[in-house]
């Protein structure tokens, strides 16, 4: 079931700030443990058109004045690397939250080919037989710069039940998203999953019963993803001013 937008802002009464990432100095390694980030998805799967590499001095990730930057570039032996932030390491360790508000400043590269996005997942414990919840927040296809996806999707594990997904396309001023930072948050909660750009609610749509973990953070600057990478900019960089979360005040 989904809801139409009523472009309130979120509330964030009795929450507290309990991530923030603000890029003053960077904490990434490969895949961990004891960085705030690592640079592949936990579960072991890149994706896309270009490698996710591991950090090294200037990239895939840079930070200066209080930005941190992606890079996507073509190396020298001819195949695209770029980079992927991850806040939870292959252990299941470090930060997820289940309810909460999520939220990302950023301004996007422009082009085709280029695949950025903000996303949140859960990743169950592999004694459960639960699925894993995907919300991505902002998903954005180069090709198409008057419009993002925001989409949650319900995956099984093998055997235990059928995918299903919701997804809205928003309609944004061409090149917008490109041309300047812009807030990307959902709100989280047992009832609803609420969207925002700039705090102004963009889409709603149910909660699905089966959230029941902590959802982690992505950030990634993706290729790709179907759509030709011949016209990529090279290179192409996501500028980031922030990443933070508010949980629940305990009771």
């Amino acid at each position: 079931m989904t809801g139409s937008a009523s472009a309130q802002a979120p509330d964030l009464t009795g929450l507290n700030l309990v991530f923030n990432e603000d890029f003053k100095a960077l904490s990434v390694s490969s895949r961990g443990p004891g960085t705030r980030w690592i640079a592949h998805t936990p579960w072991g799967g890149d994706f896309g058109d270009a490698r996710f590499a591991d950090p090294r001095p200037g990239f895939p990730f840079s930070a200066s004045d209080g930005v941190g930057r992606i890079e996507l570039r073509k190396s020298p032996d001819g195949h695209w690397e770029s980079g992927l932030l991850a806040s939870v390491d292959r252990s299941g360790e470090d930060f997820s939250l289940q309810y909460g508000y999520f939220e990302m400043r950023a301004k996007l590269p422009p082009g085709p080919g280029v695949w950025p996005a903000f996303w949140l997942d859960s990743m169950p414990p592999p004694t459960s037989d639960d699925p894993s919840i995907e919300i991505d927040v902002l998903e954005q296809y180069g090709k198409f710069p008057a419009a993002f996806n925001s989409t949650v999707t319900v995956w099984p594990k093998a055997g235990k039940g059928t995918r299903r997904s919701e997804m809205k396309i928003n309609t944004v001023p061409a090149g917008s998203l490109s041309q300047a930072f812009h807030d990307y948050g959902v709100m989280v909660d047992p009832q609803w999953i609420v969207f925002y750009l700039d705090r102004a609610e963009i889409w709603r749509t149910k909660t699905p019963p089966e959230h029941r973990h902590g959802l982690m953070i992505l950030v990634d600057l993706g290729l790709g993803s179907g759509w030709p990478i011949d016209q990529t900019p090279d290179p192409s960089y996501m500028y980031i001013s922030y990443v933070r979360a508010w949980a629940p005040a305990p009771k």
